[in-house]
């Protein structure tokens, strides 16, 4: 089986509360970093959708489990990876780890809309290709 996508990332001082611990909605925007550069890496850029589509990616959905802290400086991998494509949908799987211990789980769905209207808009055939290919891959 093929493993997740991920990033390695860095906690800043940004990132933690007084206390020296990551704050809760900071890793929400750890698994936004990593869903990007797996979109990034299916040469799907969210940018040029939203131009030439009219197509915007929105977080619809959030179910997080937090099992331990990360700190101050520590090195984290976060992962994403697609467990579901609907036609107007898309729902990912993401993992914050340090060392292989898991830290945070979370699943996300993204709801595509048509930037115009703000209506849910399905995925142009030919980026649901090139998606599904770089996850063979």
């Amino acid at each position: 089986m093929k493993s997740p996508f991920s990033i390695p990332v860095r906690v800043y001082y940004q990132d933690t509360d007084a206390g020296g611990v990551v704050f809760h909605a900071q890793y929400l925007a750890f698994m936004e970093r990593a869903r990007t550069e797996l979109l990034n890496a299916a040469r799907i850029d969210l940018a040029r959708v939203a131009d030439e589509d009219r197509i915007l990616f929105l977080v619809f959905k959030i179910t997080a489990k937090y099992h331990q802290p990360a700190r101050l400086n520590e090195l984290l991998a976060v992962s994403a990876e697609v467990v579901k494509m609907g036609h107007a949908s898309m729902v990912f799987q993401h993992r914050v780890e340090r060392a292989a211990q898991l830290l945070v789980e979370a699943e996300v769905t993204l709801a595509l809309v048509d930037r115009d209207r703000m209506k849910p808009a399905r995925l142009p055939a030919r980026l649901a290709e090139e998606l599904a290919q770089a996850l063979k891959q």
